[in-house]
């Protein structure tokens, strides 16, 4: 069945960096696009990026251009993001997704000093 499994989150200090990854299974991988969400404490799940499934595009919430960076390797079946000049805003659980119902456990990103 379709599976994600997430992993790489931990505690940052702000300013820092830190790469998240994602192992899909259980589906043709490199046929979807992909993406990742975040939730924090409180709030709802919201989009953080989104990659083509050749990984020709890529597209990020506002909040988060220019800072995070997704990229995927479809011969492991992986997708990343790259997380640079952390804030703790961006303290959340961090999930990926294709699109549709399945959600692994996610990670959790701690932002703090």
């Amino acid at each position: 069945q379709v599976q994600f499994v997430e992993s790489g989150g931990g505690l940052v200090q702000p300013g820092g960096s830190l790469r998240l990854s994602c192992a899909a299974s259980g589906f043709t991988f490199s046929g979807h696009t992909m993406y990742w969400y975040r939730q924090a404490p409180g709030k709802e799940r919201e989009w953080v990026a989104g990659i083509t499934s050749s990984g020709s595009i890529t597209n990020y919430a506002d909040s988060v251009k220019g800072r995070f960076t997704i990229s995927r390797e479809n011969a492991k079946n992986t997708v990343y993001l790259q997380m640079n000049s952390l804030k703790p805003e961006d303290t959340a659980v961090y999930f990926c997704n294709r699109g549709d119902d399945y959600w692994g456990q996610g990670t959790q990103l701690t932002v703090s000093s």
